[in-house]
């Protein structure tokens, strides 16, 4: 299958779920909470059930890892695979604070890298996908548009940071560059905003899974970001439990080179 048609049909999977999703929210949200202390939904159920037979029938010899299927994350990785989180921003998704900071989030990693990804949050009808090669696009509504990161405005980069997990050492980090213009979103879309150009940088230290930055690393990347790890190194997909660790992900923001002390005098 082409790499066109693959990413179109991510998408299509991506939106399929997206309708379940909004489903469920649209009716009584009832919440269990995992193993590990995070919450699950009715929709993270029916989102899964649509995406896996929908990869199966898109690419059958790619193996799919995938939040909910907990058989998934036991083995390692091949090489080229599927990443998915049926339903990302399972609290922004409970909390309905109108914001619908919530999105299916679909990736192809192939050798430890991003290549192919869709984002789509269902509330607010915006689905970013992209690939290596590709560049990356924002469907919203019927407008269908290409998408790039932005240079960094002169009055400054505006971070965008995480609703539910507020952190003091990403303050410490703003801190030290200088940044003090910041936004809050849940989700992927995090991701998406530097890809389309609203945002410029997003640190991220609290902990995430694999599956929650994939697909909008895979957009960020094809709008022309980037994300390291903190000290600029690669950063990379099939760790151990899928387990990420600190990153930062950017858009048209770059270290200024002075030293925080320096910028402060």
């Amino acid at each position: 299958m082409k790499t066109t048609s693959l990413l179109e049909g991510l998408a299509n999977a991506a939106r399929a779920a997206g309708d379940a999703i909004m489903h469920v929210y649209q009716s009584d949200v009832k919440t269990a909470v995992k193993h590990d202390g995070s919450p699950v939904t009715e929709a993270d159920h029916r989102a899964e059930a649509i995406i896996r037979p929908a990869l199966g029938h898109l690419a059958p010899d790619i193996h799919v890892v995938s939040e909910e299927n907990t058989d998934s994350h036991v083995a390692a990785p091949p090489e080229r695979f599927f990443l998915v989180d049926p339903l990302d921003g399972t609290k922004e998704f409970v909390k309905r604070d109108g914001h619908g900071a919530f999105t299916v989030n679909i990736a192809l990693i192939e050798r430890g890298l991003p290549v192919l990804g869709v984002v789509y949050a269902p509330a607010l009808d915006r689905l970013f996908s992209g690939g290596t090669g590709l560049g990356a696009t924002e469907i919203s509504g019927r407008a269908h548009r290409r998408i790039s990161i932005r240079p960094c405005p002169s009055s400054g980069p505006i971070a965008v940071a995480s609703r539910s997990h507020p952190e003091q050492q990403t303050e410490r980090w703003l801190a030290d560059n200088a940044i003090s213009n910041t936004r809050s979103i849940g989700s992927s879309l995090k991701f998406c905003l530097l890809a389309c150009g609203e945002c410029d940088v997003y640190p991220r230290f609290s902990p995430t899974m694999e599956w929650d930055t994939a697909a909008g690393d895979a957009v960020l990347r094809a709008a022309g970001g980037r994300v390291t790890t903190p000290d600029d190194e690669p950063f990379v997909y099939g760790k151990p439990d899928y387990r990420n660790g600190p990153f930062i992900a950017r858009g048209g923001w770059s270290r200024d080179p002075q030293p925080a002390l320096q910028r402060r005098q």
